[in-house]
């Protein structure tokens, strides 16, 4: 599995994570367990979409 999430995309979809379980607490919903996709793809550093769009927000090393 390809690293494809830089840095910034990945403070990115922390800080959404704890939006949304913060959000799933407070109405007290189900709905706060969406916040482990953000989390979980920031920490694998991996977005299943993105080889489907061609996408990637990692920067390659230039040497």
């Amino acid at each position: 599995m390809k690293q494809n999430i830089g840095s910034t995309d990945k403070v990115i979809r922390v800080i959404l994570g704890i939006v949304i379980a913060a959000l799933g607490f407070y109405f007290k919903s189900w709905w706060g367990l969406v916040a482990l996709v953000p989390f979980l793809t920031a920490l694998a550093s991996f977005c299943p979409l993105y080889p489907i769009f061609g996408l990637s927000s990692k920067k390659e090393k230039t040497e």
